[in-house]
């Protein structure tokens, strides 16, 4: 098996820097700057405080209920980004053939082409599984919700450490499901191999700031962390 040239090594070593790298950032660091995944913690606690006061907890099962439809529906589309992948795998002479008549003038070997794409169906199975495992944990936390006590209860500390139980759980869901769509968005900066080692450069810098950004400098941030009039004239101005 020939080795990786050194150009394509260099492009992919930063592909997983990047993406690492970012990871364990926005999983230490976010907390303290109060990135959006943070900020949203916490308020995924604060609605368990709030189905914890609730007699009927409609609103609560149907928001889980939501959530887990997101979930399966991005499963699904990890299931046909694996199948598309495979077909790529199959037809590789073919696409070999048309990528060679391109005007940008690909050049690639077979053998590299098929990394190339086994690393591609890797980050779709790795997401399939990130999803699946997400809304697995999205039934659980529905369980728990089920399982707080009521307002009424006389057990208060159990009805606390109850919510908190259901909290943690909606908090490891949003957690794994937050972790494959990052798959992804970084399977966009894969793409850019396809080209050429150094368009993988190019689009892995480019989807991690994209990726920061939102966590760190969105309009989605900004609603969450903002204080201030909330009349619809000052929505408009924003």
């Amino acid at each position: 098996m020939p080795p990786l040239p050194f150009v394509d090594i260099i492009a992919l070593a930063f592909f997983v820097l990047a993406w690492v790298g970012y990871h364990f950032y926005v999983d230490r660091v976010s907390p303290r700057k109060r990135g959006l995944n943070a900020t949203m913690n916490a308020y995924r606690v604060s609605w368990m405080e709030q189905m914890s006061r609730r007699e009927v907890r409609i609103v609560d099962t149907a928001v889980t209920a939501s959530l887990q439809n997101g979930t399966a529906f991005f499963a699904s589309t990890s299931l046909i980004a694996i199948g598309a992948a495979a077909t790529l795998l199959r037809g590789t002479d073919d696409v070999l053939r048309v990528f060679s008549d391109l005007p940008f003038g690909l050049t690639t070997t077979r053998w590299l082409w098929e990394v190339k794409v086994l690393g591609l169906g890797a980050i779709f199975g790795y997401a399939f599984f990130k999803f699946a495992w997400s809304y697995r944990l999205y039934n659980y936390s529905a369980i728990l919700i089920g399982a707080t006590p009521p307002a009424n209860s006389p057990h208060v500390e159990e009805r606390q450490r109850a919510l908190m139980r259901a909290a943690r759980m909606n908090i490891a869901a949003g957690r794994h499901f937050t972790r494959g769509q990052r798959a992804f968005f970084f399977s966009f900066a894969y793409l850019g191999w396809f080209v050429s080692p150094y368009v993988f450069l190019v689009t892995t810098a480019g989807i991690l700031y994209v990726t920061w950004a939102r966590q760190f400098a969105s309009d989605a941030r900004d609603a969450l962390l903002r204080e201030g009039r909330h009349t619809p004239e000052h929505l408009e101005q924003r």
